[in-house]
C-alpha cells in the first residue's frame, strides 16, 4: 500500500522537536512491505502547499497523522493544539479519499475524545508500530477492523486498557534518513531517541503509565548503541534521550553508558533523571559517555508534597544527585512544579529556598498541573470538586490547591525577576 505519515505538530516549546513515533511507525509499515511517505509539518508556515505536493506525489491509500501534544501545559497561557490538527484532516479530505488514522501521544491519552474531535476515521492507542502494520494488513486483505487491538473506530467506544504494548526487542529504531532536517540546521538539532518504554513511579499527575505501562522494557543496549551509530554516519552528533527515566533501572542505565562510551561515537546528549537512583558511578559514567545536560524533574522541596505527589525520593536525594552531575560537569535544568494537593505558601516557599540552594544552571517553574484521565490526581481533583464526572478532560484543566489562586503566580514572577536562570 501507499502510506503517507504526517507529523501535524508546529510547536517547538523548548527546542525544535522532530517526530520519533512516527518515524519508528514509518520504518514498520516500509519493514512489512508498504511503500511510505513522511512529512513533517514543522516550520512549513501554510500547510495546503507542502500537503497537495506530497499527496500528489505519493497516491496514498492510507494517510497516518500523529498528535504529539494536546496543548501546551500551561495554566496562565493555555493554548489548545488539536484544532491545528483538524484542520491539518480537512485540509486532506479536500485533497484526497484516503481514509486518516491518527495516533501518538497526545491522541493515545484520550482516544475516544480526541477521535470525535479531530474527526478522523480511526485512531489507534498505544505502540502504532504494532497496530499500523496490523491495520495496513487488514486493509489490503479486505478484513474486519473492529478485530484489532489498539484501533479505534469513530462512535465506538474503545478501553484504554487495549492500547497495545509489546517487546521493545521487536520494534525498529528510528532511521536517520527519515528526518526532516536542513543540512544547516543538522547542528542545532537535538534528536530524540527512546531506549526504554513504560514507568512504574505513578506519580500522581502523569499519564506515562497511560501511554507506555508501569513495566519498563527496554531496547538492547547493543541496538540503540548501532542506531545511533547510523545517526553519526548521518551527520548527527546530538542526542536527547526521551525516556521517562533514563536512570532507572540503574544496571541498564550503566550498561548504556559503557557501551556508548566504548564505542568512542564523539556524541553529546541530554536525559531526564529521576533524582532517586542516582549515584556517583552512574555520573561519572554518563559523563565518559558524552552526557551534557540533564533534566531533573524534582517537582518540590517539601517532602510532605513529595509524598502527595507519590515521590519515591528525598530532598537529600535530590541534592545528592544535583552534586553529583555538578562534579562531572553535567549542566543540570530543573524543574518545580507548584500548587499540587497539599501546597501551601509555606511548603512553596520551602521549594523556592531549596532550588535556590541547588545553584542550578537553569530552573523551570510550573503553577498549576495538567490533570489528566486515570491519575490519582483526577481522582483528587473530582474528590475536591474542582472537575465534574464525565469531564474527559481533552479541553485542559488544571489543578491548583486552594488559597494559592493570583499569589502563587504574582510570587514566582517576583521571585525570578533576579534570577535570570529561571523560567516559567
Amino acid at each position: 500500500m501507499n502510506v503517507l505519515l504526517i507529523s501535524a505538530n508546529t510547536e517547538t516549546i523548548n527546542m525544535t522537536p522532530l517526530p520519533l513515533g512516527l518515524n519508528c511507525v514509518a520504518v514498520a509499515a516500509r519493514n512489512a512491505g508498504h511503500n511510505v511517505h513522511l512529512l513533517d509539518l514543522m516550520g512549513s508556515g501554510d500547510n495546503i502547499e507542502p500537503l497537495r505536493n506530497v499527496i500528489q506525489q505519493s497516491r496514498p491509500d492510507l494517510i497516518g497523522i500523529s498528535v504529539r501534544n494536546v496543548d501546551n501545559q500551561h495554566m496562565a497561557e493555555t493554548r489548545f493544539f488539536l484544532e491545528a490538527v483538524r484542520n491539518t484532516i480537512a485540509q486532506c479530505r479536500t485533497l484526497s479519499k484516503a481514509p486518516i488514522v491518527v495516533g501518538g501521544a497526545g491522541f493515545s491519552i484520550f482516544p475516544n475524545a480526541a477521535l470525535r474531535y479531530l474527526k478522523a476515521d480511526m485512531g489507534i492507542c498505544g505502540e502504532g508500530e504494532v497496530v499500523f502494520t496490523s491495520l495496513l494488513e487488514a486493509l489490503e486483505r479486505g478484513d474486519s477492523l473492529s478485530d484489532i487491538t489498539g484501533l479505534c473506530l469513530l462512535n465506538e467506544t474503545m478501553r484504554k486498557e487495549s492500547a497495545v504494548r509489546v517487546n521493545l526487542e521487536t520494534l525498529p529504531l528510528p532511521d536517520p534518513h527519515l528526518w526532516s532536517v536542513p543540512l544547516e540546521a543538522k547542528s542545532d538539532i537535538w534528536v530524540p531517541y527512546q531506549t526504554r518504554r513504560g514507568c512504574p513511579m505513578k506519580c500522581a499527575y502523569c499519564s506515562t503509565p497511560a501511554l507506555e505501562g508501569t513495566m519498563i522494557r527496554k531496547h538492547p543496549v547493543h541496538e540503540i548503541v548501532e542506531g545511533i551509530a547510523r545517526h553519526v554516519a548521518a551527520g548527527f552528533d546530538k542526542f536527547y534521550f526521551v525516556d521517562n527515566t533514563f536512570n532507572f533501572p540503574p544496571k541498564y542505565t550503566k550498561e548504556l553508558c559503557r557501551s556508548l562510551a566504548s564505542a568512542n561515537l564523539g556524541i553529546r546528549w541530554r536525559c531526564i533523571l529521576y533524582p532517586g537512583f542516582v549515584d556517583e558511578e552512574m555520573v561519572q559514567l554518563m559523563a565518559k559517555a558524552g552526557c551534557a545536560e540533564v533534566s531533573l524533574g524534582f517537582e518540590s522541596g517539601s517532602p510532605e508534597i513529595l509524598k502527595k505527589l507519590n515521590k519515591k525520593y528525598t530532598v537529600e536525594q535530590v541534592r545528592i544527585a544535583s552534586d553529583f552531575l555538578k562534579m562531572y560537569g553535567i549542566k543540570r535544568m530543573g524543574f518545580l512544579l507548584l500548587g499540587g494537593p497539599g501546597e501551601t505558601k509555606e511548603t512553596v516557599r520551602q521549594s523556592l529556598a531549596f532550588a535556590d540552594s541547588l545553584h542550578l544552571d537553569m530552573l523551570k517553574l510550573t503553577v498549576g498541573i495538567r490533570i489528566y484521565p486515570g491519575t490519582a490526581l483526577e481522582k483528587i481533583a473530582l474528590e475536591e470538586g474542582m472537575i465534574v464526572e464525565g469531564d474527559d478532560l481533552l479541553l485542559p484543566r488544571f489543578y491548583l490547591a486552594r488559597g494559592l489562586d493570583g499569589w502563587l503566580s504574582q510570587t514566582i514572577r517576583s521571585w525570578i525577576t533576579d534570577r535570570p536562570y529561571c523560567i516559567m
